[in-house]
């Protein structure tokens, strides 16, 4: 058919190509290839790069990610942050930054499969660094598998010429390049690999365009079929067909003359040729070749915009596989060679690698990798310095058993010694000091779960809970409302407020240089770390958790301080343990937390004591005065259920009328001069309300009355 004759006029041509340069591999888009070239540099970028959207979408989505992950210069363990190193790599030249250069690095090396870097140094350190085209670089070979040369060549001549060291290889020009299995010298491009897919995708997309230049019509034939007197049919001349075609094309081809209807004379008939414009759309073809074009340089097809790609749930399952399968692996191939060629003229041990753990896409990997492993452990699957391994930590003392069950004992039932600072390592930077929210008691009636708020509401006789907000972590307490509660109870848990839980001038001053030091030397501390040094630096006022951690953070890193690096005058002061402790407050707050803590223990058990004191005084002189109120108004209301009390009922409605009179004195009348009298007024107001079905007064205690009772908020 006439819509493929380019398609095989351009294959013709590539194997007239192939027969004429002898090459061992066939190139595309009217591509040729030579004895040292597999394909042809510039009609690559131009009819792949510059004319199709697929293509160029891929690039950028491999180029500009791997160009935006941020690099480390190590010398050692120490991470650098001032060297010639650095400076020449965050501007390699005048005309490129970091990211210009790093992005058109990549570039080459994806469309071409070759990318060349020249050092200018005049046999020194490099002090610049420049990119050079890969089509202008031609290799020349030498005796053995090493290159004799680097040719850069403009316009057919040779411009310049960088000779290889043919011993160790090393050369003013950097060759960096994609494995190609049939060429020794010369890597090979993604693109190259696409290249049918590419050509393919471009014709269907001419076609369509073809289709509405055309009306979207399909060929057709315009039949002439006269007779002369004889009956014989008779033919047009050429000059009579050739003014009939161009008839035909002026006034019924193009978008303007969509639909015009044609009028025969005579014997001339039209007769459709081919598909209708239904059959002949080629979007599923092009949706195809799309597909194909992001498989061959890595690209998940969601992120090229191909439509119904269901290969991944989401886009940021698409974007993680992007880093993992593609980025990463590119970015492991720079660091090698850079490794290898520019690191060693700065004549020190240093090491140039890429931060893949900082890159944003792979945050979700890294709390899963995290939750696995501490699975694995608790399900006795892995032992602690498995896990650790996994993790990048180093290993510990006493962490090679394996534990299982809630109570963590070995399986050896063998005695263990205690792990030397399990949770205390200084190197513990990309995994958080994570604390999960355990199903607890933070202090008495303060839960962390709503369940455990309601199992100690329906304990003390109130409906629901209710939540509060301390510093941005939400604690629930039990009934609907923190009055209800008081009224419940008699208790009012904020005398813990009554604490100064401001930090000191001198722990802010410690925490803002323990931000300081790690702006600068990019070590130390977690993200748990910086965000309570935040907090320091501003003397927010501190929970009672955040007091409780802070003391649990400096006990556990208290054998930090015995580490290089801890002290003032040690080599690699400030250690990334020094910087931590910094963060958390450092001495001053060491100090500061512990003493808050004695505080909070001693008000906690302030608290127990009161509460024991008043169950004792109920078990005395006050229950027996509630039995002989039970037993009065039983033997008068007792045969009727919802006016029948217990001495439950009125013990719960004594200890909440001793607790408002402490915690709210203001309610009580001037009369009385005792918790107990109060108390035990409240008792009579309820029992008359229990009797008569309506309080004299204001209503209390409404969930203590029997279900059924016209005053009970019981359903």
């Amino acid at each position: 058919m006439a819509i493929f004759d380019g398609l095989r006029r351009r294959i013709d041509k590539r194997r007239q190509s192939k027969k004429a340069s002898a090459s061992p591999m066939v190139g595309y888009f009217g591509v040729g290839t030579g004895e040292s070239k597999s394909y042809d540099y510039k009609d690559l970028a131009n009819d792949g790069y510059l004319k199709n959207a697929i293509v160029y979408r891929c690039v950028n989505e491999i180029a500009k990610g791997a160009s935006a992950v941020n690099y480390m210069v190590k010398s050692g363990d120490v991470t650098l942050e001032n060297h010639p190193l650095i400076d020449l790599i965050n501007r390699p030249n005048p005309l490129q930054s970091n990211s210009e250069f790093f992005n058109a690095l990549f570039g080459y090396l994806l469309l071409g499969g070759n990318a060349y870097i020249l050092k200018v140094g005049n046999g020194q350190q490099p002090r610049e660094l420049h990119l050079l085209r890969p089509d202008r670089v031609e290799i020349k070979a030498g005796k053995n598998a090493i290159p004799d040369r680097y040719e850069y060549m403009i316009n057919g001549r040779v411009q310049d010429t960088y000779f290889v060291d043919q011993e160790t290889g090393f050369s003013d020009l950097k060759h960096i390049k994609l494995w190609n299995p049939l060429d020794d010298y010369y890597g090979c491009s993604p693109l190259s690999a696409a290249a049918v897919e590419v050509d393919q995708h471009n014709l269907a997309s001419t076609h369509n365009i073809n289709l509405l230049e055309n009306g979207a019509r399909p060929s057709g034939a315009v039949i002439f079929k006269p007779k002369d007197d004889g009956g014989f049919a008779v033919n047009l001349s050429e000059s009579q067909r050739q003014q009939l075609l161009t008839d035909l094309n002026n006034r019924f081809t193009g978008t303007g003359n969509a639909g015009r209807p044609m009028l025969l004379e005579g014997d001339f008939d039209w007769r459709e040729m081919g598909m209708s414009p239904k059959d002949m759309d080629f979007l599923n073809m092009k949706h195809m070749s799309a597909t194909d074009i992001a498989l061959c340089f890595g690209v998940p097809s969601q992120l090229v915009g191909v439509p119904d790609s269901q290969t991944y749930s989401n886009i940021a399952e698409a974007r993680l596989a992007l880093y993992e399968e593609t980025i990463i692996p590119h970015l492991k191939l720079i660091q090698s060679d850079l490794n290898e060629w520019l690191i060693p003229q700065f004549g020190e041990q240093l090491e140039f690698c890429y931060d893949t753990e900082g890159i944003p896409a792979l945050a979700e990997r890294k709390r899963k990798t995290y939750e696995n492993v501490a699975s694995a452990v608790t399900a006795g699957i892995m032992t602690r310095n498995e896990a650790r391994e996994i993790i990048g930590l180093n290993p510990i003392n006493g962490g090679d058993d394996i534990y299982i069950g809630s109570n963590l004992f070995p399986l050896s039932g063998d005695p263990t010694s205690e792990p030397d600072d399990p949770v205390a390592e200084a190197e513990v930077e990309a995994y958080e000091d994570i604390e999960d929210d355990e199903k607890a008691e933070i202090r008495k009636d303060v839960f962390t779960t709503e369940e455990e708020a309601q199992e100690r509401a329906d304990e003390i006789g109130c409906v629901g809970t209710h939540s509060h907000d301390e510093d941005g972590n939400i604690i629930y307490m039990p009934c609907e409302t923190h009055e209800a509660y008081i009224e419940a109870t008699g208790e009012d848990v904020k005398a813990l407020s009554d604490i100064d839980f401001k930090p000191t001038v001198s722990m802010a001053a410690e925490a803002q240089r323990g931000l300081d030091w790690r702006k600068k030397f990019k070590r130390g501390g977690t993200a748990v770390g910086v965000a309570r040094a935040n907090q320091l630096t501003n003397r927010e006022n501190l929970s009672v958790s955040t007091v409780r951690r802070m003391y649990s953070f400096f006990s556990r890193h208290e054998v930090d301080k015995q580490g290089q690096g801890f002290n003032r005058g040690d080599d690699g002061y400030p250690s990334a343990g020094r910087i931590a402790w910094a963060l958390w407050g450092g001495d001053s707050g060491f100090s500061w937390s512990t003493k808050k803590r004695n505080e909070i223990e001693r008000e906690l058990e302030k608290q127990d004591q009161q509460y024991d004191s008043e169950q004792k005084e109920l078990t005395g002189k006050a229950r027996k005065a509630l039995e002989k109120k039970v037993e009065d108004h039983n033997e008068d209301y007792g045969n009727t259920k919802t006016k029948r009390v217990t001495l439950g009922m009125l013990e719960k409605v004594y200890n909440r009328g001793v607790g408002a009179y402490r915690t709210n004195p203001a309610s009580v009348r001037p009369t009385v001069s005792s918790p107990e009298q109060w108390a035990i007024a409240r008792v009579n107001s309820f029992l008359r309300a229990l009797a008569s079905g309506r309080f004299r007064g204001g209503r209390h205690d409404t969930d203590v009355f029997p279900k059924g009772h016209p005053l009970s908020t019981k359903e």
